[in-house]
């Protein structure tokens, strides 16, 4: 198992074995670290585009939460301040049907 290492510090890739001072291995050299380099600069590319949609999430979130607050606000306040005449109608209407409309009976198992 390789020891964790702190996010901060990126490490470069090494070979288990030294090279000969040759121009040869320099070119190799310059060849790896360049291949790195366009490799971290296309992760950055790729955290700056994912980082811009979790931007755009987190606001369009932020809007749908107002969105919600604010509905579910005006609902708490309709059903705090009801109006009286829905009320009084509502419970008149059913009281005059229930006698009428309704039979009772009896079973016994």
């Amino acid at each position: 198992m390789r020891p964790h290492l702190p996010q901060s510090q990126i490490r470069p890739k090494i070979t288990t074995m030294p090279r000969q001072k040759t121009e040869a291995a320099a070119y190799l050299d310059i060849y790896k670290l360049v291949t790195e380099k366009t490799r971290l600069q296309q992760e950055l590319v790729t955290l700056e585009q994912r980082r811009d949609l979790i931007q755009q999430r987190l606001e369009t979130l932020e809007g749908q939460i107002a969105d919600l607050e604010v509905t579910a606000h005006q609902r708490r306040d309709a059903e705090l301040t009801p109006t009286q005449p829905s009320i009084k109608a509502a419970a008149k209407a059913p009281a005059a049907e229930s006698s009428s409309s309704f039979n009772t009976m009896f079973l016994e198992y």
